[in-house]
């Protein structure tokens, strides 16, 4: 197995030069440069990560926390954060935060513990205070997913989450539906809070006064929304429309109102949020606001390189709305 001698003999240059080049420290001519990495790959030759980390005091990994693997959301958002930092040539190392606040703390310790340079954080429990406390304790970079916020010691970037939810009810609204149920995401969740206050002001701007049947609170799952719809169907309250929180809630729903019945759409309207894959090919196909996931992630994921690259960067906060998405899961309501 090759050794950093056998580099710098096939290169013909001394030991602190290829270390300057392993490690992008110091001044080297383009040519030496070129030297050293050719002799490096004609060898085989793998620079000890361990040592080069110590050496520059950067591990070239960058992290990502999200708050569980299972949806088409976060695989798009992990696979274009594996992307970027591919070709950025960096390691992306991935945590489960479990989806609480603890594990939101949990996880930026194990990402810690493995000498990341920058850390993105789908942050859906810890505030904004918790986060810019964290922030001031931490020698790495915080890049903050899925929240609005503005400390300036943060880099955030957000949806709008009231522009979602009130897209998707302008839809149903403008469609003539009055009496309309929601699934909501879990409301100890600023999404879930936000989402929700949307819909309910949407109604108040139509004069329409909720009824209490008409809420069902989900976890953002298929099964979720399942449920969620047989609870609606059992409370007996009329309603012409249903808007989820989110596209798994809805076709979940859609398959409890179809188990039940009820027609999609003519006798009930079904909206959600993401536009999932899944959402083009459900039957009837899905109407839904769309996100726009790739720009984001690439947005934060190229901070979060500059970042890592010790590259200075004022704090960024970066807001991002949503499109609706009408397709045949919602019709005009019939007089």
């Amino acid at each position: 197995m090759a050794n950093i001698n056998d580099v710098c003999k096939l290169a013909g240059v001394s030991k602190a030069t290829v270390s300057r080049v392993i490690n992008q420290t110091g001044q080297v001519k383009a040519a030496t440069r070129d030297a050293v990495l050719a002799a490096m790959q004609e060898l085989g030759y793998q620079p000890n990560s361990l040592a080069q980390a110590l050496a520059t005091k950067m591990s070239n990994a960058i992290g990502l926390l999200l708050p569980n693997f299972r949806s088409d959301y976060f695989g798009s958002v992990l696979h274009f954060a594996e992307l970027g930092a591919q070709q950025a040539q960096k390691k992306l190392l991935v945590v489960n935060s479990k989806n609480s606040a603890s594990g939101e703390r949990e996880a930026l310790d194990t990402l810690m513990m493995q000498r990341c340079d920058a850390i993105l954080v789908y942050s859906r429990h810890l505030s904004e205070a918790d986060l810019s406390e964290l922030q001031t304790r931490l020698d790495v970079p915080l890049i903050i997913l899925n929240r609005q916020l503005s400390a300036n010691n943060l880099h955030s970037f957000g949806l709008d989450q009231y522009q979602l939810a009130s897209t998707a009810m302008q839809h149903l609204c403008q469609l003539g539906h009055r009496n309309i149920a929601c699934i909501t995401s879990p409301l100890d969740s600023d999404t879930g809070t936000i989402r929700y206050s949307a819909y309910q002001h949407a109604l108040e701007e139509l004069g329409q006064t909720p009824h209490p049947s008409w809420v069902v609170e989900g976890d953002n799952t298929l099964l979720a929304g399942y449920r969620a719809a047989q609870t609606l169907i059992a409370s007996k309250q009329p309603f012409s429309a249903i808007f989820a929180c989110n596209d798994d809630m809805a076709i979940g729903a859609i398959r409890a109102l179809y188990d039940s019945g009820i027609r999609v759409p003519q006798d009930v309207s079904v909206i959600g949020i993401d536009n999932e894959p899944a959402a083009a090919y459900a039957i009837p196909s899905l109407s839904t606001v769309s996100l726009p996931i790739t720009e984001i992630t690439e947005q934060a994921v190229s901070l979060a390189i500059r970042l890592a690259n010790k590259l200075s960067a004022p704090a960024t906060h970066q807001c991002y709305c949503g499109e609706l998405v009408a397709r045949e899961s919602t019709r005009q309501l019939s007089e």
